[in-house]
């Protein structure tokens, strides 16, 4: 069993790559943003930084897919 199963909807190795990053950005910025708020608890600034981190990796995601959604298939 693959970590990253493959995608069958494009054989374009450019927008699988591509739709691979989008998802770990999305995943890695929401645990990062969910260890800010309990680190938060403990050390403010490090919770802070950590939850600004997580922000930023999920919008660079979110980003992500709508730029994925305007490129097309050659």
């Amino acid at each position: 069993m693959a970590f990253i199963k493959k995608y069958e909807g494009t054989t374009d190795v450019r927008l699988l790559r591509m739709q691979r990053v989008i998802w770990m950005l999305i995943y890695v910025g929401l645990i990062t943003m969910v260890l800010g708020y309990f680190a938060g608890r403990q050390d403010e600034a490090t919770g802070t930084v950590l939850c600004g981190v997580g922000g930023l990796a999920v919008g660079a995601g979110v980003l992500m897919i709508y730029i994925r959604s305007r490129l097309r298939e050659e």
